[in-house]
């Protein structure tokens, strides 16, 4: 039985069939992020941080709504424990970043010749934060960044900010729920418009193109990544340097993901061009049996590695691994999305971190038969005050992967 939904129509057919899914959405709100930086003042306050270093990036965007890119100057913001966000950038990029400017506080700018590090603790005793006081820098910040504000301080003790930013951040509000499951849906829209296009000859480059289209049309500036690997090198899980050429019989992996208002999707399916052989069939209802094990395993107050440890407990009974060999699964099972493709907490093997509510997880024990295929499974789901709830739903079967 050829896989159901693949092969099905034309390129511009496919395209023809999306449409914009952005138009009711609504970016996250100045009053958010000052919610998210009184959080993250009370957590400072009671575990004796005295200011963080928010680094451009996410987390600048984060805590602050400013996007801007992180480069060999110093540009980011101090969060101190109590008082107002402080800037620090380049003079000449101060009407730029006013122009970016959501929550409010001075930027202070430095010159080209003067060392951006020194103003960096000048700012801090504006502020009144003592010689002694403990600094949190960014855990994403560039290590010049680190070794420079090192060296122009006397007795601070700086740490890594990470305590408090992903202690904010791995806990997804209504509202940053609400634009990651337009991403996810708008993602998997486009994996199925992808699959019914697919024809013997067509190379991993043109699927590529294509699937950029297509998240163009349901809204998105882009795929924010894509990966397309048929045959043998859907056993690399991130893929292999040279383009492939999809023949009858090859397994399709296709891994994408686009950003909507900042937020990400990241949706994999893998499927037969044509007509899966016994084998594909046994290693991919193994696969999706273990996105099922790591889903039911995903309870409140469990630890993170308890959903990687039953996808493995489950592969195990099926003859692969052990842990993560292969045949099996060669990586965690799971890692959080949010601003970033890849944030806390991870799905792995030692993290105790305790599922609550509002963390989000990709569900992927990918299976990797070497010089075969690889079949992985992705799907993420986030944790609700009764236990894990689906973005979307896991795929159907290798017969028919989108339910058609």
């Amino acid at each position: 039985m050829t896989t159901i939904g693949v092969g099905t129509q034309t390129a511009e057919q496919a395209l023809a069939s999306l449409n914009d899914m952005t138009t009711t959405l609504t970016p996250i709100q100045p009053q958010e992020l000052l919610a998210r930086i009184a959080k993250a003042q009370s957590y400072m306050q009671a575990n004796n941080i005295d200011a963080i270093y928010l680094n451009a990036g996410t987390n600048l965007t984060y805590f602050t709504g400013m996007k801007w890119y992180a480069s060999e100057r110093m540009v980011g913001a101090i969060l101190p424990a109590k008082g107002k966000v402080q800037y620090i950038a380049p003079f000449f990029e101060i009407g730029s970043l006013n122009g970016f400017k959501i929550i409010d506080g001075p930027i202070h700018g430095w010159q080209e010749h003067q060392n951006p590090y020194i103003l960096f603790v000048e700012v801090l005793k504006q502020l009144g934060i003592a010689d002694t006081a403990t600094i949190g820098i960014d855990e994403s910040a560039q290590f010049f960044i680190f070794d420079g504000i090192n060296k122009a301080q006397t007795g601070l003790t700086l740490i890594n900010a990470q305590a408090v930013t992903a202690q904010c951040r791995m806990h997804k509000s209504a509202n940053e729920l609400a634009l990651m499951q337009a991403a996810m849906d708008m993602t998997l829209a486009v994996h199925q418009a992808t699959a019914s296009m697919l024809y013997a000859g067509i190379t991993t480059t043109q699927v590529e193109e294509f699937i950029k289209q297509a998240h163009q049309k349901v809204g998105a500036p882009g795929s924010y990544f894509c990966i397309v690997l048929f045959g043998v090198a859907t056993s690399f899980p991130h893929g292999v340097k040279d383009p492939q050429t999809l023949r009858p019989g090859d397994m399709v992996l296709i891994d994408t993901g686009c950003k909507v208002h900042d937020y990400l999707s990241d949706i994999t399916r893998t499927y037969v061009f044509g007509e899966p052989t016994a084998r594909q069939k046994q290693f991919w209802n193994n696969e999706k049996a273990a996105q099922l094990a790591a889903f039911n395993a995903a309870q409140i107050g469990e630890p993170c590695e308890a959903v990687d440890a039953a996808a493995r407990q489950y592969l195990s009974t099926q003859g692969l691994g052990p842990e993560y060999q292969t045949p099996g699964c060669p990586h965690r099972t799971g890692h959080g999305i949010g601003l970033d493709i890849h944030e806390w907490p991870y799905l792995v093997g030692g993290n105790q971190t305790p599922l609550a509510t509002g963390m989000c997880f990709s569900n992927e024990p990918m299976l990797v038969i070497p010089d075969e295929f690889g079949i992985r499974l992705e799907d993420h789901f986030y944790m609700t005050d009764q236990g894990p709830r689906w973005f979307t739903q896991p795929s159907q079967s290798i017969e028919n992967p989108f339910g058609l």
